[in-house]
C-alpha cells in the first residue's frame, strides 16, 4: 500500500503535471527519489523541444542519473502521474529503477500493467517493483480536462 511519502512524492508529481499543462503539453509529471530527497523532477516537454522522447518520466531519469553521477537507479524510486510507455518502461529497466509509483493507468500504450508488463518481465535483466492506482483520481482528471480542452 500507499504510505504518507508517497502521497507526498506523488502530489509534487502533479504539480509537474500541473506545469504541463499549462505549458500545453499533456499533463503528466514525474519525480526521482533516493532515501528521502528529490533528485530530480519533470514534466512532458515533447512539444516545446521537439524531441520525441521529451516524456517527463525520461527527462527525470535523465537528470536523475546525470545528478548522482550514475546510470544506475536501483536505490530509487519514480513516481508517475500516468502509466509509462513502451519507451519509458524500457529506460526504467535499463536505468535498474528500484521502484515505480504511478498514478492512473494507460489502456491505451501503458506498458507497465495495462498493454504490457515490461517492469515485470523475467525475460529482462531486471525487474522494477511496481505500485499503482496512488492519486488515481486527480492524475486522471488532469488528463480528462486537458485532452477536454483540446478538442
Amino acid at each position: 500500500m500507499f504510505d504518507e511519502k508517497d502521497i507526498y512524492f506523488m502530489r509534487i508529481a502533479l504539480d509537474e503535471a500541473e506545469s504541463a499543462f499549462r505549458a500545453g503539453e499533456v499533463p503528466v509529471g514525474a519525480v526521482l527519489v533516493k532515501k528521502g530527497s528529490i533528485i530530480s523532477k519533470a514534466h512532458n516537454r515533447r512539444e516545446s523541444i521537439n524531441d520525441p522522447t521529451g516524456h517527463a518520466e525520461m527527462l527525470a531519469i535523465r537528470l536523475g542519473a546525470h545528478k548522482l553521477d550514475t546510470w544506475r537507479l536501483t536505490e530509487t524510486t519514480l513516481y508517475v502521474t500516468k502509466e509509462p510507455c513502451i519507451m519509458c518502461a524500457g529506460a526504467m529497466v535499463n536505468a535498474r529503477l528500484g521502484r515505480l509509483v504511478f498514478g492512473c493507468k494507460d489502456e491505451k500504450s501503458g506498458a507497465v500493467i495495462s498493454l504490457y508488463n515490461l517492469l515485470s518481465d523475467k525475460r529482462l535483466n531486471h525487474q522494477v517493483k511496481v505500485l499503482s492506482g496512488i492519486l488515481e483520481d486527480s492524475c486522471a482528471e488532469i488528463l480528462k480536462r486537458f485532452f477536454q480542452q483540446r478538442r
